[in-house]
C-alpha cells in the first residue's frame, strides 16, 4: 500500500447523466422501447475525460479535503474507496504513483482558475469530433434542413416597444462601407498565394504591440491596437502558413514585440490534414491561405484575476476582439475572412506540447484570397460581396 497521504484535487464537478438504453420489456409492455439508465459523471479539471462513480463513491469524494492532506484509512472499505479514487485521478497523493495526476492538478492549482471556468474549459474540449460531418449525418445543412429538425428559432428581434423615439439614418460614410464590406469567406482562390507583405500588415495592426509600459522593473504591459482585459493581452498567435508568397508552410508562432514569426520545431507530417482535423472538418476554411490560432496563456490573465468568475469570460471577450479586428483587417485589403470555435484543440496543443490549462487554443481564425465563385454557400443577403452572376 502507498503510505502517502492523500486529498481531493482541486477542481471536481459531479453531474447526473441519463443515457437512452432499448428494453424489450418496455417494448412488449407498450412503451416505446427506450429507458433511461442513470449515472453519476465527474468531471475535474486536470482530467480530458470524465469518470462514471457510484453515489457513495462520489460521497466519499465530496467529503475528502481538497487542501488538506489526509492518512490512508485502515478500514477496508474506506481504503478500497481511496485506491479506487486514487486510480482514477480524483484523490492526489502527496508523493509516490501516480505522478501524472498530482502534476495535472498542480498546475491546475497554480494556474489560478475559477474551478468552474476551469472546468469548462477542460471538457469543451475537442478531439476527432467531425463537426461538418456531423452536420450532414443530422441533416443540419441549410436554414430549411434547421426548421425541419429543430423547428423554428426565437424571433430575429424583441418586439416593438410603443412611443419609441425613431433614430435618423446617416449617410454611409467610409466606415460603414468597409464594415458592410465583412461577409464571413466560405470560399477561397487555390490558385493566388498570399503576399508576405500581406500578413505582416494585418499581423501589424491588429496583434504587435504598439508600445509597451514597464510599470516596475520587470513588470510590462502592451498597448495594442484591440482591448484587452486588464491590458494584459494574455493571447499568442500561432500562424499556420498555407500558401504565403515567402513563408515555408508550416505553423510559427508570432511574436507581438519584436514582429517576427518563429517557425515551430514540431510540424506535422501533412499540414492541410491537421488543418481539416482542426477545424473538425470544416473545409470550406480550411483551403485559407492563412490561419491564426488564438492560444490563451492563461497565467497572464488569472496573474490578476486570480480564482475570478468573471477571468475565462474576459479571455473570450479578447478572442472576440482580435477575430473582429482581423475580419475588418482583411475586408480593407479585399480579402476574406472567418473565425470559428468550432475546432479539435487538442490537434494544436498536443503537436505544440502544450497542457490546455496552463496555454490553451480557443478558436481559429483565416484569410485569404476569395474565390471566383462560390462554391459553399456564404450569408451576403445585401449583395456586397457576391454579385448573382457570380454565384456558382
Amino acid at each position: 500500500m502507498n503510505v502517502s497521504r492523500y486529498r481531493r484535487c482541486c477542481a471536481v464537478a459531479i453531474l447526473p447523466d441519463e443515457q437512452p438504453v432499448f428494453s424489450l420489456d418496455n417494448l412488449l409492455a407498450g412503451g416505446t422501447g427506450i429507458e433511461f439508465e442513470s449515472r453519476l459523471l465527474v468531471r475535474a479539471a486536470h482530467l480530458d475525460e470524465p469518470v462514471v462513480l457510484t453515489a457513495a463513491a462520489c460521497m466519499f469524494l465530496l467529503q475528502s479535503s481538497a487542501e488538506h492532506w489526509r492518512a490512508f484509512p485502515e478500514e477496508p472499505e474506506a481504503l478500497a474507496l481511496v485506491l479506487m479514487l486514487q486510480d482514477a485521478g480524483l484523490l492526489i497523493t502527496e508523493q509516490g504513483e501516480p505522478v501524472a495526476a498530482r502534476c495535472a492538478d498542480q498546475r491546475v492549482r497554480d494556474g489560478h482558475w475559477w474551478a468552474l471556468s476551469a472546468i469548462h474549459h477542460r471538457h469543451s474540449r475537442w478531439l476527432g469530433v467531425d463537426s461538418a460531418g456531423e452536420m450532414v449525418k443530422n441533416r443540419l445543412v441549410t436554414a430549411q434542413d434547421l426548421v425541419q429538425q429543430l423547428g423554428k428559432p426565437p424571433a430575429e428581434a424583441p418586439a416593438r416597444m410603443a412611443g419609441a423615439i425613431p433614430l435618423p439614418r446617416i449617410a454611409p460614410d467610409a466606415v460603414a462601407e468597409l464594415l458592410a464590406g465583412r461577409t464571413t469567406c466560405r470560399n477561397y482562390a487555390l490558385d493566388r498565394s498570399l503576399p508576405l507583405a500581406m500578413l505582416a500588415g494585418m499581423l501589424q495592426n491588429v496583434l504587435m504591440a504598439q508600445a509597451q509600459v514597464e510599470t516596475e522593473p520587470g513588470v510590462r504591459f502592451l498597448k495594442k491596437n484591440v482591448p484587452s482585459a486588464g491590458s494584459l493581452h494574455p493571447l499568442e498567435a500561432y500562424v499556420i502558413a498555407r500558401d504565403v508568397d515567402g513563408l515555408s508552410p508550416g505553423i510559427y508562432h508570432y511574436h507581438a514585440i519584436a514582429h517576427e514569426l518563429g517557425r515551430q520545431a514540431a510540424q506535422p507530417d501533412d499540414l492541410d490534414a491537421l488543418c481539416l482535423r482542426l477545424l473538425s472538418g470544416q473545409h470550406w476554411f480550411a483551403s485559407a491561405h492563412a490561419m491564426v490560432v488564438l492560444v490563451c496563456r492563461f497565467g497572464r490573465n488569472f496573474w490578476k484575476y486570480r480564482n475570478h468568475a468573471k477571468a475565462y469570460r474576459a479571455v473570450t471577450l479578447d478572442v472576440g476582439h482580435v477575430s473582429q479586428a482581423l475580419y475588418t483587417a482583411a475586408t480593407v485589403q479585399g480579402l476574406g475572412a472567418f473565425v470559428t470555435a468550432a475546432i479539435n484543440e487538442s490537434e494544436i496543443e498536443g503537436l505544440l506540447g502544450f497542457d490546455p490549462m496552463v496555454e490553451g487554443a480557443l478558436a481559429v481564425c483565416g484569410f485569404g484570397w476569395r474565390a471566383d465563385t462560390m462554391v459553399t454557400a456564404e450569408l451576403d443577403p445585401a449583395g456586397r460581396v457576391w454579385a448573382s452572376a457570380d454565384r456558382a
